[in-house]
């Protein structure tokens, strides 16, 4: 016993010694870059809230698209930019817009800014709960009311404030500088940014960098950090819904057989709940350890530079693994009857390194019923490659936050919902995800949910942040 007492304790030092030699030597990959100054144009809130106006809503729909309230838009982006209306080149692909900033080098390769049109519709049930009309577009209390203010006219007025501003300055882009604007994302892009991306692609376009939304900072968010963290996000989650349907005989509810319809759907979704996918430390999830560990306090730090022993809680903490969510069940029309059909749709989050054919297998192993039958319910796609964050294009964007927000903490990381950024990797490997908009508690629920909102002064450091990253485009 006195043995086998000395190898645990040896075993347990060992074990510290490791713990606490990866801790002190995880160093910190946070670049040093001053703040800067960032002139803006006054009050750009002004021209954001006007655009809120305009119910340009996307639908599944394609038939119930206002395509009105489009042109009315792309009207107010004309009277409310003059200088890009008359000097930069601007061509429709369908109702989304391409815009053309030429480069004095056109030996570089361009630059792709990204934004979106669409926004997602408003539950009429929930009009009582908005403290304004979610197109009113009104300013009150410091901040901007309405939808799009988070997600996504937001960057797209940001965009045009800052290259409006720059032309007025007489800056000229060493690179060309594409601001690319969907009608569709909130269903997926297939006829805006796809088409765009077709089009660049058809033209020999190879970009150094396109940026979209879908990375954030997060303030107050995380235990542990104080400062802000900016996360870029370089890859997303893939997605596919399945539907799961069971027949059977049916019958009284007086008598009901042993294996009722509803019964087996509601077993099969419990089932698929039990066996989750399994969570993993992918890239870039191992990356985002190794950006942020190192300004954790000491105990999470030694957490995140000892993955061999605690990656399992890290991924679970980061929801690292394909998600599985029952989001509508159907069956039954009277109440003593039981039905011959029921079905429930299952959503799936694909984490990088799965795929949409793995999740059916999954699925189809799991139910094991040959009474019921799985079919994909509406678009899916498999997860976004992941762009690197060893290039010059994530290191410009990493400055460029620095300088523009001060101290923050940069990381890069991984996105569970989607963006339509995913249609460029046609055109360049490089794809990243990043608005300085500032989530906390607070705000969390604005994206498609009721009182959509930001501050002036967080939009004012979206402007600043457009302003400087166009700049820093000089450098790359």
């Amino acid at each position: 016993m006195k043995k086998l007492g000395y190898g645990f304790l040896l075993l347990s030092l060992a074990v510290l010694i490791i713990l606490m030699l990866n801790t002190s030597t995880f160093e910190s990959k946070q670049i040093t870059v001053d703040q800067v100054t960032i002139e803006i144009p006054e009050s750009p809130e002004n021209n954001l809230a006007e655009a809120i106006k305009f119910k340009t809503v996307s639908y599944e729909d394609t038939s119930k698209l206002d395509t009105a309230e489009f042109h009315s838009f792309h009207k107010f982006l004309k009277s409310a930019y003059p200088l890009i209306d008359s000097l930069i080149p601007m061509e429709k692909v369908n109702e989304s817009l391409l815009y053309k900033w030429d480069g004095t080098n056109k030996a570089l390769n361009p630059i792709i800014l990204m934004s979106h049109q669409d926004v997602v519709p408003v539950d009429e049930n929930t009009l009582d709960q908005w403290e304004v009309d979610p197109f009113k577009g009104e300013i009150k209390d410091g901040m901007v009311w309405g939808r799009g203010a988070m997600d996504d006219k937001v960057s797209l007025i940001a965009i045009m404030e800052a290259v409006e501003f720059l032309i007025s300055k007489g800056f000229e882009p060493a690179r060309t500088i594409y601001m690319a604007f969907g009608h569709d994302e909130e269903v997926g892009g297939p006829k805006g940014a796809g088409e765009i991306a077709k089009l660049l692609q058809s033209r020999g376009v190879k970009a150094e960098l396109v940026i979209d939304e879908g990375g954030y900072v997060v303030d107050k968010l995380m235990s542990g950090i104080d400062k802000s963290l900016a996360l870029i996000n370089v890859a997303e989650k893939g997605f596919v819904s399945f539907k799961i349907t069971v027949n059977t005989s049916g019958g009284h509810s007086s008598s009901p057989p042993v294996d009722n319809t509803i019964g087996l759907l509601t077993r099969a979704i419990n089932r698929l709940e039990e066996n989750q996918f399994e969570y993993k430390l992918v890239e870039p999830i191992n990356s985002q350890m190794k950006y942020m560990g190192p300004e954790l306090p000491f105990l999470q730090k030694v957490v995140f530079a000892n993955p061999w022993l605690f990656g399992g809680t890290v991924a679970k903490a980061m929801n690292a693994h394909t998600t599985t969510a029952p989001t509508i069940i159907q069956g039954g029309m009277k109440a003593n009857v039981i039905p011959t059909t029921a079905w429930a749709i299952m959503n799936f989050r694909i984490l990088p390194g799965e795929n949409i054919e793995l999740i059916h297998e999954h699925v189809v192993n799991i139910i094991n019923d040959d009474r019921f039958t799985i079919e994909i319910d509406g678009s899916a796609k498999n997860p976004s490659p992941v762009s690197t964050i060893e290039s010059p294009a994530f290191e410009l964007i990493a400055k460029t936050i620095k300088q523009s927000l001060g101290e923050t903490i940069v990381a890069p990381g991984l996105l569970g919902g989607g963006t339509d950024a995913t249609h460029f990797y046609s055109i360049t490997n490089n794809v990243y995800r990043f608005l300085p908009m500032r989530i906390n508690p607070e705000n969390l629920t604005g994206f498609h949910g009721i009182n959509e909102s930001i501050t002036i002064d967080n939009y004012h450091e979206i402007v600043r942040f457009f302003v400087q990253l166009i700049r820093n485009c000089n450098e790359l």
